[in-house]
């Protein structure tokens, strides 16, 4: 299992460049035109995937080499982050296609799959950060790229009334980001990932001519600064000794 995670970690970057090329048809940028949504970012939030892949791949190696491999905590998850990965790697093709039904439950099998896996590493105090940052960053950008999935599938199929689903959406995603993040402890990798993508769907509807999309911005950051917030509070909480241990101070 630890060269599948390899191999697959090599597959996201190899599949996400030929289809940003056009060469296995629209590109998701032209895609992402085609059906505009009050959930969708600025093209430059994109950029991060380079960030992932690189780290994805780091991890792989790292955990597949010196005592790493006989680690419990990366050999239980390893099985789940390859199908995270490799879930990730076909997405872009699917998308391509135009099957959007089936890129949508692509993108939320991998999305499960690597916020289980940041779970568990972050639980674990002797797995360092190359064991739980690259996953928590992934998992935290696709728990928001999958309510913008959602959202372009609804706007493909012409699903109405929109503009309050879209809301209902940045809610959903509002939950699920601060539920995983609590569980997580302020797990900041994550936080950094999803307040990153807000921050752009921001900078993107701010200057977007659809209905709502003025509300939709502000919505979105919001919830960025909720997130960030939740993220400083749990950290400092985590660094303050237990009650029972100032008492025996004192």
């Amino acid at each position: 299992m630890r060269f599948v995670l390899v191999a697959v970690a090599v597959l996201m970057p190899a599949v996400a460049y030929l289809s940003q090329t056009g060469a296995l048809g629209p590109t998701n940028g032209e895609l992402s035109d085609r059906y505009p949504t009050l959930l969708v970012a600025a093209g430059y939030a994109f950029a991060i995937w380079g960030v992932i892949f690189l780290l994805d791949l780091v991890h792989a190696v790292w955990a597949a080499t010196g005592e790493r491999a006989t680690n419990a905590t990366l050999k239980r998850v390893a099985p789940l982050t390859a199908l995270g990965f490799a879930a990730t790697g076909i997405w872009s093709p699917i998308f391509t296609l135009e099957l959007f039904w089936l890129a949508l439950i692509v993108i939320w099998v991998a999305l499960a799959a690597l916020a289980w896996s940041a779970l568990q590493l972050r639980a674990d105090p002797g797995v360092g950060f190359l064991g739980w940052g690259p996953v928590s960053l992934h998992a935290g950008w696709l728990a928001l790229a999958a309510f913008l999935n959602v959202a372009q599938v609804l706007v493909a199929y012409e699903v109405e009334p929109i503009v309050p689903l879209s809301f209902g959406l940045f809610g959903l995603a509002a939950v699920v980001l601060l539920v995983l993040n609590a569980r997580m402890r302020g797990n900041v990798a994550f936080a950094v990932a999803a307040v990153w993508g807000l921050a752009a769907v921001y900078v993107k509807q701010s200057s977007h001519a659809l209905p709502g999309a003025t509300a939709a911005a502000w919505v979105a950051l919001a919830i960025a600064a909720l997130l960030g917030l939740q993220t400083l509070a749990l950290r400092l909480r985590a660094r303050r000794p237990p009650s029972g241990t100032r008492a025996a101070a004192d």
